[in-house]
């Protein structure tokens, strides 16, 4: 049992020899398993999906830029360069992938204490996101983000986003699905604007490039069981140039809703602005200022932005045969679409009291 992933282990350098090797049952893409050392240590094995990862050495070259810089800014800083970075092995071909026959990448890194939370269960846990969220933006503040890979080509580039809707919109071949969502195309048609907030702002150099996560749930990052303190960002996979908008937003989208994001009555959507006030006090903490203003000044903005999207998103998806996320039911792309126009209708309320809020966590 787990030859391949013991096949792979044996091509890193590591100063002791597997013993035990157990599946991890989390993510959605890449196939993870902790691997035990006969002298204890311990280390996490990932097969990546290269069906998704098109560009696995591109990523990587991602990943270890941005380990190594982190791990000399935390060395530098009095941090904990060990566990507050992901520290990957070295194969035995001077990469930090393996590729084994059947062509599948392999990449192994310390394991690291602490735990992954897939719900706030406490207000708590959401400020320590924020806090490491908005430290990961400070220690990489002067990385040169231009120098990263687009590893998936205008992920967050919501003009680009927009055109993609318009084309599922056009080439529709699903007749009853148009005449169905006809109400919530004309809503994000009319929200057209909002497509522009980051990318316009980028092009035009009024707000800077940055090493953007993207993928800034509240279990991407480690957090230590008894102080609730973060640990360590993790799954940096989606790493690439972009705005610190789309981090902020899109963390807000998800971590300060009432609801999950298909819920069906939309009656029940909303945005709290508790949580919404417990992760920005947290990622401003961790900033340490490393913002220019015009981005304080548009961080709420991110949040109504990446609403946006993702719901244009799956809207389009829903347009084009669901060839894209991951459905339950007939109609589940549709209801997603919903719950985020109902989720951005209710931030569009509620935006004068965001921004209130982020001044108030500046100040």
């Amino acid at each position: 049992m787990y030859e391949k992933e013991l096949e792979a282990v044996s091509h890193f350098s590591l100063d002791g020899a597997p013993v035990k090797i157990e599946p991890i049952i989390c993510g959605n893409i890449n196939s993870t398993f902790k691997v035990t050392l006969d002298n204890g240590h311990n280390y996490v094995l990932q097969n990546v999906n290269a069906n998704v990862f098109k560009k696995p050495e591109e990523l990587m070259a991602n990943v270890a830029g941005v380990c190594s810089h982190l791990k000399k800014k935390l060395a530098a800083t009095g941090g904990d360069a060990e566990h507050g970075v992901m520290n990957f092995a070295t194969s035995d071909n001077g990469s930090l992938l393996y590729i084994n026959d059947e062509g599948k990448y392999y990449r192994l890194y310390l394991f690291i204490e602490g735990v992954s939370y897939q719900s706030i269960s406490r207000p708590e846990l959401f400020y320590s996101a924020g806090e490491a969220f908005g430290n990961f933006q400070s220690l990489l503040a002067d990385y040169p983000a231009q120098t990263l890979n687009e590893t998936i080509v205008n992920f967050h580039n919501t003009v680009s986003r927009y055109k993609d809707f318009q084309a599922a919109v056009m080439g529709c071949k699903l007749p009853e699905r148009l005449e169905e969502s006809k109400e919530e195309c004309l809503f994000f048609e009319s929200r057209e604007p909002l497509t522009h907030i980051a990318v316009d702002a980028l092009k035009a150099g009024k707000m800077p490039l940055r090493v953007t996560h993207n993928d800034t749930k509240l279990n991407n990052v480690l957090i230590d069981p008894v102080t609730d303190k973060g640990v360590c960002v993790i799954d940096l996979d989606t790493v690439m140039p972009g705005s610190v908008l789309y981090d902020f937003g899109d963390a807000i989208r998800f971590g300060a809703c009432t609801t999950a994001e298909d819920e069906p009555d939309t009656s029940k959507i909303a945005v709290d602005l508790d949580l919404f006030e417990t992760f920005t006090r947290g990622f401003i903490a961790g900033l340490g200022g490393a913002l220019t203003d015009e981005e304080y000044d548009h961080l709420a903005d991110g949040a109504l932005l990446m609403t946006y999207e993702c719901g244009l998103r799956f809207l389009s998806d829903y347009l084009n045969g669901d060839t894209y996320f991951r459905i339950t039911s007939e109609k589940h792309n549709l209801i997603r679409a919903r719950a985020q126009i109902a989720l951005l209708r209710d931030m569009e309320k509620k935006l004068p009291e965001m921004k209130r809020i982020i001044r108030e966590c500046r100040a």
